[in-house]
């Protein structure tokens, strides 16, 4: 069974057929309402509120804490800012441990404005279940940021990537529309994306996946922190940092608001107001 004929939401079924065409699909972070019009304007595929939205949005120290009001608080947001684009939610930690409560999870979110699910780990039968009650799903293998606490590359020895390669393959069989692979080698990634029906989005994957996603965060360099896998656009975090301090510094001074940044009574106005409160 595959998204076409499952009866999952036809948004994401078109994803299948940029992936016949050989057509790259665009993957992007977003937590909240101006970024989204942002990635929605400049053309973005799928925005993913992921819960990378705990550790560098909400000051948690890992993905664990994050829990379901979270995301579906954020993709509240994210549908406000981009009402057309296809929004991929993560199901937090702890949300999808049985089909029930996957797909009782997965529904709050669909409620939020999400078109699909996403969940860690090889579980065919969550998948399944999810498919089962309409809900469009991605899988998400490689590095699983929720169940791995060492963030490192998975898949490098031919054992890992046999075992991969069969998870990918079992959960295509269950009905995901996608599959993300994280961190790990091109080789194991391209072999998977030829395996399966489903398209494959990468992040620390390489190339020849079928698309791509990244953090807005590390892509814009809100922190100094930087990965390999990541690309900076551009580095919004110093101009952050530069913007603010300049503001406090002129507050401080006197120098903001200036003259341009007033305004004024009309004169015959002013004489009576004052007039009045003398």
């Amino acid at each position: 069974m595959n998204q076409i004929s499952s009866g999952v939401s036809s948004k994401s079924s078109r994803f299948f057929e940029m992936k016949r065409r050989g057509e790259k699909i665009a993957m992007l972070t977003a937590y909240d309402y101006p970024t989204a019009r942002a990635e929605a304007a400049a053309g973005v595929d799928v925005i993913l509120v992921g819960d990378s939205v705990g550790t560098n949005i909400l000051g948690y120290k890992s993905e664990q804490e994050v829990t379901l009001a979270d995301i579906a608080h954020h993709v509240r947001a994210v549908r406000r800012g981009a009402p057309e684009t296809v929004i991929l939610a993560d199901l937090p930690y702890r949300t999808y441990d049985t089909p029930e409560q996957a797909v009782a999870s997965a529904r709050m979110l669909r409620e939020a404005g999400a078109d699909l699910v996403k969940f860690e780990g090889p579980r065919p039968a969550i998948a399944a279940a999810l498919v089962a009650a309409g809900i469009g799903v991605c899988g998400h293998l490689g590095l699983e940021p929720q169940h791995h606490l060492e963030k490192r590359l998975k898949g490098r020895s031919a054992q890992e990537a046999k075992s991969l390669l069969a998870n990918a393959r079992a959960l295509d069989a269950a009905g995901i529309s996608m599959l993300v692979l994280e961190l790990i080698p091109e080789e194991v990634a391209a072999t998977v994306t030829r395996a399966i029906k489903a398209p494959t989005i990468g992040i620390g994957a390489g190339r020849l996946t079928d698309g791509q996603v990244l953090v807005i965060c590390d892509m814009l360099g809100f922190t100094p922190a930087n990965f390999r896998h990541n690309r900076r656009y551009h580095n919004v975090g110093p101009l952050l940092d530069a913007a603010t301090a300049d503001y406090v510094k002129e507050v401080r001074e006197g120098r903001f608001p200036a003259e341009a940044n007033l305004f004024h009574m009309p004169e015959e106005e002013l004489s009576i107001f004052t007039g009045d409160a003398a």
